[in-house]
């Protein structure tokens, strides 16, 4: 999802400017200038913006302030933010204003005197809503924090989930993990998307990969004690000689409630899958073009 961007058009020079850099260091953001085209509703299409992102980045200037447009995108922001009780409005202050009652107490991202300082800031801040390599999911009864690292076992390229259930109805948290170790057709795949720089891109498809054979194979985990439960699987693509090889273990942890526990290993894959689209920015033309050259070669070529 993207960061929906709100400022007063006169500030446009210096948006365009933070905007870009956002981008170069792979921010999704959403500007009015860039988005909207001719015959659009502005209203309809403004209002869709603020609700599907992840979070909106509010400039602050004097202009800014005193726009009626810019205090109802605000209040929109802000009632996001109590609705589901995280940090969706981010500030950006870039000159000496009156700034909003409701934002005082939130730290912002200052541009006054330092430019670098200001973008710096900003990007630390945005991460924390906008990674696409962990998050939190939430559930009908609970949540499920995540996060996907990766590296290489013996040569061989590995992706590994980190995964912990928790719900205010269940006395203990659940921990799982999943292991993906890829041969050396895949290996070298994930190379080549290295090498164009669209490594982000291959682990997606990856992930996508990965949902397949979840919806194949229906992944579930009964937790009867404190022991984890261990499962293994392989995925061979004959075609492009390519193998995944999996293996999770999940285990629970906290007090015992003396019931079995059902981990649904599937709609945990799926989940993360359905986040990483939904955080990931779209590719530029530069990349969409890099990564459509990798994808047209040959597995193992």
């Amino acid at each position: 999802m993207p960061v929906f961007i709100s400022y007063s058009h006169a500030d446009k020079t210096f948006v365009d400017k933070m905007s870009a850099h956002l981008v170069k260091n792979n921010a999704h953001v959403w500007v009015d200038t860039w988005e909207l085209n001719v015959g659009d509703s502005i209203l309809n299409r403004v209002q869709d913006a603020i609700q599907e992102s992840s979070a909106l980045l509010v400039v602050l200037s004097k202009a800014s302030v005193a726009s009626e447009w810019c205090k109802k995108e605000l209040s929109a922001g802000l009632m996001r933010e109590l609705d589901e009780k995280r940090v969706v409005v981010l500030p950006v202050l870039i000159e000496d204003c009156e700034i909003p009652v409701f934002l005082r107490e939130k730290m912002y991202a200052d541009f006054r005197i330092n430019f670098d300082l200001g973008i710096s800031t900003l990007i630390d801040g945005i991460a924390k809503v906008t990674n696409s390599d962990q998050g939190r999911i939430f559930e009908e009864h609970g949540t499920v924090d995540w996060s996907v690292d990766w590296g290489y076992r013996d040569g061989l390229f590995e992706l590994h989930f980190t995964l912990v259930e928790s719900s205010p109805n269940m006395p203990m948290t659940i921990l799982t993990e999943v292991f993906v170790l890829c041969n050396d057709v895949v290996t070298k795949r994930h190379e080549q998307f290295v090498n164009a720089g669209v490594d982000w891109m291959g682990r997606l498809v990856l992930t996508e990969a990965l949902v397949d054979i979840a919806n194949e194979d229906d992944f579930r985990v009964i937790l009867d004690s404190q022991f984890p439960q261990i499962m293994n699987s392989k995925l061979i693509d004959e075609k492009r000689k390519a193998e995944y090889t999996i293996n999770v273990k999940c285990r629970r942890l906290g007090q015992d409630n003396g019931k079995d526990q059902l981990v649904n290993i599937s709609r945990y894959l799926i989940d993360i899958r359905d986040y990483m689209r939904e955080i990931s920015r779209p590719p530029t033309k530069e990349e969409l073009k890099s990564f459509v050259e990798v994808t047209s070669t040959p597995f193992g070529a």
